[in-house]
């Protein structure tokens, strides 16, 4: 909006459109715990009298809410009056015809001279499109699409490539088409077709330009370049495609897309999806300097060298902030005005609002209401932060941005929003976990950041509060909706923060300084700020915090998320807490001083998230009523008491929805079998990891006489769906639950401290086990054929094919105390023809003093990389180097540890003077990081370290070497 008049109305009406949110949330939410408090009463059966003072007392209650509410109805209906009386007078018209962002159109020709990076980028697309590995997959006609964010220089990469003289050669004729939106599909025929004739095209109809371009392509090698596609409808690109189609082979389509949906809809596979990453500093530098320093002395450019750096790591990359920046700074002449660009927000930067942020608006235009609502929201983050997706979806929920749209689970259309955002490049994956299949951490480039904030000024508010200096607050910003706190000092600056009464998000940051000192605001905090939906009152890294919440938190009705991870010293949470009604997640990590969650749980009827994993050491018991939270999602820790005043396992049974981890401790008091029964785990389809503890809770006798934890384990049959299962001080001397050997995607399995256990489970069975733990058996003798779950049958028939273990790649022994274990068994030749762990990978056997010997079968084994054996002396010294019994057998495991001694590394990677030299995987591989074991170095042993690197292989923007050492320098 350009007019400043509309926009200010407009933030007029948004106020108000918020207000009228909060009063209706607020009457749902009165009706809901009048609700709830009426189905509590009836369920005690009072008796005649006092049921008719509840009725008196019930009644006079709402007839006070029904004032309270039609009092602040009026004064919102006030308030619109007003808005629309304004609208009259400066005649406003309503219309839904929107004017479109402003669109460029691009051409193929480029100035070489004016690109700076991106050599190492052409190289592999020009490969990709005349390489001898260029068939393209078999299919007829390949597509390759560039891909990344709005000013990263997709355009430019496709001019680059366009131009190359290897493409000149390759191909009979090369066409460019600047598509933007909408894809008329009419328009880009005709301007093929005049491609190829030279001249306009007369030809009317969609079928007649079709079938003449047919003709023109038949027996032409050709490469369309499609520049900037936008549409996600299949269907207007399907028919001109296959008029393409008739070209020879070696023909190609590259497209420039900010989108993943659209590459994938126009045809590219993955292998043909080439993320286009950011410039590295020094080449962001290069082109903000050229541009800058045009005109300039050399002693003048010198002199603003420091500056112009900083402002090109401002750029983050992006090849267009850049440009901007430096065509601003070449009118800048002195460091006066370089530094007040430096120190100056983005979006405060008037020529970076004209030139810089219309592209990105572009992406934004193009999103769905509710996706543009969601990505918004981002701009209360600080810039840089690293994004958990999970979380993200759990802040959405809270702002009601994914309610009401489909039938399905918030938490689904919420993964589906982020999802398609993260398509659309405006998230970057940050890192991946290795444990994990997917990539949950994401981070959102500085000048989307930027964008956002400018979009969302006078909603969101950024305060840093230091050196003791009181918060400076833009009167403008005081009806912001959405606030982050970043607290590098303790007080007195706090106080501040109660002038945003109608913050429905507030984000406090306590990376700097521990939340001991909040306690003193927390009172007042709640009972101004009572629109609050989101608080984090999260700690940092602290062993100090806040110890208690005051009862004053009863008073925030409207919130749904709640964060107090990390509060270490919090030992317990007010009743109060039971009013909010509205209440969907709870996030408890880590609060390991945590005794006992409110008695009244079962009122949080809309919670869906209780995250208290981390504390079992604390954390007694589950309250009655548990039960009752049949939207609940996350229940990291279960603890059963065993006792009639807490939950029982068969409060389980009605909480279908749980998903991901569940952990269930103190089962060593659970005596009734029924019990487990009723838990029904195995309708809970959303289960991913089981941890079952079998220990008691403190303060509890011993009932070992009465415990039966095979029956008892058996009654915990968990989904067949289940990854992860976890047992941990199991007391019956064999694991037989029929359910185990039918898990068949369980990935992990640990077993630790069954001190009672004599025999390992057939675990060789699971056909998907990954991983394997097994620790504290201290009566286990003998690991026998038994454990590979090879049958009798299996063995009698040597012409089958018998693998056991078939997908194991780590297995380990590990901080075990197995003083009885002596022997892992051989095969016997009966049994030669069996397959054992073809893909174990790593190998850890540690505190194992009697095991004799490693068998064959490991011993012999290929495929493993790691060896690692410590406090096992027999066995270290059957793996001595060079002259223990069994050097020869596993010398040609790469990496062997004896005692904490690294044996032997055989590595070909790895040269002398920490050289590491690197063979491309493939033509499209990219190297990010490098680490370096520095043990035994010094800081300036940098030189030392080379990286030789093939003409195929090609580094990222972010060329980091790390080293275990805590050293870190760019190369």
């Amino acid at each position: 909006v350009k007019d400043a008049n509309v926009r200010n109305w407009l933030k007029k009406l948004k106020d108000v459109a918020y207000d009228v949110d909060d009063v209706v949330d607020e009457w749902n939410s009165e009706k809901l715990k009048s609700q709830i408090e009426k189905e509590q009463k009836e369920a005690r059966n009072f008796p005649l009298l006092k049921k008719m003072r509840n009725s008196i007392s019930s009644f006079t209650f709402q007839t006070i809410l029904y004032y309270k509410i039609a009092s602040k109805l009026s004064g919102v209906n006030e308030q619109l009056d007003s808005i629309a009386t304004e609208k009259d007078r400066y005649k406003f018209g309503l219309e839904k015809v929107v004017e479109e962002p402003r669109r460029l159109i691009t051409a193929s020709f480029i100035d070489d001279e004016e690109v700076y990076g991106r050599c190492q980028e052409t190289e592999i697309l020009v490969n990709m499109l005349v390489g001898n590995n260029s068939s393209g997959g078999g299919l007829k006609l390949p597509v390759i699409s560039i891909m990344g964010m709005g000013g990263i220089g997709k355009t430019t990469l496709a001019q680059l490539v366009y131009n190359h003289s290897d493409v000149e050669c390759h191909f009979g004729k090369r066409i460019w088409i600047c598509v933007s939106d909408p894809f008329d599909e009419i328009r880009i025929a005709k301007e093929i077709l005049e491609a190829f004739k030279g001249e306009s095209s007369n030809l009317v109809g969609k079928d007649n330009i079709l079938q003449e371009i047919r003709s023109h392509v038949s027996g032409k090698k050709v490469l369309l370049v499609l520049d900037d596609v936008w549409s996600e409808d299949a269907t207007r690109w399907e028919q001109l495609k296959t008029s393409l189609k008739h070209c020879s082979p070696g023909s190609r389509i590259l497209i420039t897309t900010r989108n993943e949906k659209v590459a994938i809809i126009m045809g590219t596979t993955s292998s043909n999806l080439f993320l286009l990453n950011t410039l590295s500093l020094e080449e962001c530098w290069s082109l903000l300097s050229r541009r800058a320093y045009y005109g300039r002395t050399r002693e003048e450019s010198e002199n603003l060298d420091d500056i112009g750096w900083k402002i090109a790591e401002k750029c983050q990359g992006l090849p267009l902030a850049a440009k901007i920046l430096g065509g601003l700074l070449r009118f800048k002449r002195t460091r006066e005005q370089w530094q007040n660009v430096l120190d100056s927000e983005m979006w405060d930067i008037e020529e970076a609002e004209q030139d810089l942020f219309p592209p990105l608006f572009l992406s934004y235009y193009e999103l769905p209401l509710v996706l543009k609502q969601c990505i918004s929201y981002c701009a209360v983050f600080p810039k840089g932060m690293i994004l958990r997706k999970n979380e993200l979806i759990k802040l959405w929920m809270a702002q009601d941005y994914l309610k009401g749209v489909r039938c399905e689970e918030m938490e689904i259309v919420g993964e589906e929003y982020f999802d398609e955002l993260h398509m659309r490049s405006f998230f970057q994956d940050f890192r991946g976990d290795e444990l994990d299949s997917g990539i949950m951490k994401y981070k959102m480039h500085d000048i989307i950041h930027d964008f956002l904030l400018a979009l969302m000024k006078t909603e969101c508010v950024m305060l840093v509060n230091h050196d003791s200096e009181e918060l400076k607050v833009d009167l403008s910003c005081e009806s912001a909706r959405h606030g982050t706190l970043i607290r590098k000092e303790a007080a007195p600056t706090e106080p501040n923060i109660f002038r945003f009464r109608k913050l429905r998000s507030l984000l406090i940051d306590s990376s700097y300084h521990d939340t001991s000192s909040l306690r003193l605001y927390l009172p007042r905090l709640f009972d101004q700020l009572t629109c609050l939906r989101t608080l984090n009152l999260s700690n940092g890294l602290f062993r100090n915090s806040i110890e208690e919440l005051p009862d004053e938190i009863g008073k925030l009705v409207h919130l749904r998320y709640l964060n107090l991870k990390n509060n270490k010293k919090l030992k317990e949470l007010p009743e109060s807490m039971c009013g909010l009604c509205n209440l969907q997640t709870l996030n408890l990590k880590w609060c390991d001083s945590l005794k006992e969650l409110p008695c009244g749980i079962g009122k949080i009827i809309n919670l869906r998230h209780l995250e208290n994993d981390q504390t079992n050491l604390s954390l007694m018991a589950i309250p009655k009523g548990i039960g009752r939270l049949t939207n609940l999602q996350t229940l990291s820790l279960f603890v059963v008491m065993g006792n009639s005043d807490t939950s029982s396992l068969g409060d389980l049974q009605n909480l279908v929805h749980l998903r991901g981890l569940l952990k269930i401790s103190g089962l060593g008091a659970v005596c009734d079998v029924t019990e487990a029964m009723k838990a029904e785990l195995e309708n809970k389809k959303g289960l991913r990891t089981l941890i079952l503890d079998f220990t008691i809770s403190k303060g509890l006798m011993s009932n070992r006489w009465q415990r039966d934890d095979g029956r008892l384990l058996e009654a915990l049959r968990p989904p067949p769906c289940l990854e992860e299962l976890e047992i941990w001080w199991y007391s019956s001397p064999t694991i037989s639950a029929n359910w185990m050997m039918g898990l068949t995607k369980l990935s992990h399995v640990s077993l630790g401290y069954c001190l009672h256990l004599k025999s390992l489970p057939p675990l060789g069975k699971l056909p998907s086990l990954e991983s394997l733990y097994i620790g504290g058996m201290s009566r286990v003798e003998k690991v026998s054929v038994e454990f590979l779950g090879v049958e009798r049958e299996e063995i009698l028939a040597p012409s089958s094919s018998v693998i056991a273990f078939p997908s194991l790649k780590h297995l380990e022994f590990e901080f075990s105390d197995l003083e009885e274990w002596e022997d892992w068994m051989p095969l016997t030749s009966r049994e030669e023809h069996i397959s054992i762990m073809p893909r174990l990978c790593s190998l850890t056997i540690n505190s194992c003093p009697k095991l004799k010997a490693l068998p064959c079968y490991v011993l012999h084994n290929t495929s493993l990389k790691q060896l690692n054996i410590s406090q096992s002396p027999i066995l270290s010294e059957r793996c001595r180097k060079e002259t223990g019994e069994d050097w020869l057998k596993i010398s040609h495991i790469p990496s062997i540890m004896i005692d904490s001694v690294r044996i032997q590394v055989n590595c070909s990677s790895v040269e002398e003077f920490g050289v590491l030299q690197f063979q491309p995987l493939h033509r499209n591989c990219v190297l990010r990081q490098v680490t370096w074991d520095a043990t035994g170095k010094k800081e300036g042993d940098w030189s030392m370290l080379c990286l030789f690197v093939s003409q195929d292989f090609f580094l990222s923007r972010r060329r980091q070497v790390c080293c275990t050492k805590g050293y870190r320098t760019k190369v």
